[in-house]
């Protein structure tokens, strides 16, 4: 039985079991395996919390009346009902009830499930956040360039529109294999400097076998807790980060922190929104924060003006200034 699903279902019994009675309801998937996951949550509970009742709700028809829109997308939320989401391969766009749900699990691999989404009002991300990321990317960072490889002159572009200048000091934040930092060392040049930043050693290690520590520092670091001094760099790169933290208004105010004013911060993806959406089987909806109507606000408040906004299918790209 694998190791990774026994600490999920253990984590999630030990944050709910205070919040017993409750329905936690396992969704989505396919059959076999929410009624497999639902049985493990239901064995992770201990003795003194045998008022759980956990269900496991397959093949039911919700509001479109299609099979992969489950009845959860008709169901309300409520004080004593959690819902578990898992998200795998082979399913429709997302609908209505994976936005409801309390808890999203990346199910796409059974034995290794990974935590994606949890309300705050269950665990406080510093529970959870760090060790799921990491979970998340780890398997995944020695193929990362096999498989997007081809973004690599998309990250030269990027770095090219937001112009780090010679001698400036420039942090890659969620570097990964490090895919920006080639370019972004040229534009500093020998006076300048260059940290890549990463929470998942694995990745880290991939870009040290890819020569890229020829480029730039290498250190592994929570994006949400940087071990970088106040108005430390000149430029902040971040490929991919934003949509991945629990917290995106405090994660653009601690980017604000490490950054001088009028030092500038490009957030970019090598496709645009909607393409990495339906990449990932989900459509886009209006609460998302890198839409432009939430991204704007979200920037001001952690100190930021926004100045260039893209969102095309070859591109997603926002360039802010910190203000004073």
């Amino acid at each position: 039985m694998s190791q990774r699903l026994t600490e999920v279902t253990a984590f999630l019994a030990e944050i709910l079991t205070p919040r017993a009675p409750l329905t936690v309801i396992v969704d989505g998937g396919d059959h076999g395996a929410a009624g497999h996951f639902a049985a493990r949550l239901a064995a992770a509970f201990p003795p003194s919390a045998r008022a759980w009742n956990v269900d496991a709700v397959l093949g039911l028809t919700g509001s479109s009346g299609g099979a992969l829109d489950s009845a959860l997308n008709v169901l309300e939320p409520a004080a004593d009902r959690v819902i578990v989401y898992l998200r795998s391969g082979g399913r429709g766009p997302a609908g209505p009830g994976e936005r409801r749900a309390q808890v999203v699990i990346d199910n796409h691999d059974p034995q290794w499930p990974v935590i994606r989404e949890l309300h705050p009002r269950l665990a406080d991300p510093d529970r959870w956040h760090l060790a799921e990321s990491q979970a998340f990317f780890a398997p995944r960072a020695a193929g990362w360039d096999d498989k997007f490889g081809e973004d690599l002159p998309a990250y030269a572009k990027a770095v090219d529109a937001v112009a780090p200048e010679p001698g400036d000091v420039v942090l890659d934040i969620g570097c990964g294999t490090g895919r920006a930092l080639p370019a972004l060392a040229a534009a500093v040049g020998p006076a300048g400097r260059v940290i890549g930043l990463d929470c998942t050693r694995d990745m880290l290690t991939t870009a040290r076998t890819k020569g890229r520590d020829r480029w730039a520092t290498l250190v592994q670091a929570d994006a949400r807790h940087l071990p970088v001094a106040d108005a430390a760099a000149e430029v902040v790169f971040a490929a991919g980060l934003v949509h991945h933290l629990p917290d995106p208004a405090a994660g653009l105010a601690e980017l604000a922190r490490v950054t001088r004013a009028g030092g500038r911060l490009a957030l970019f993806h090598p496709t645009g929104r909607a393409a990495l959406a339906a990449r990932h089987g989900r459509t886009l909806t209006a609460d998302e924060p890198l839409n432009e109507a939430n991204l704007e606000p979200l920037l001001t408040s952690a100190g930021w003006a926004l100045s260039v906004y893209e969102d095309d299918d070859d591109r997603f790209l926002a360039v802010a200034v910190r203000v004073s």
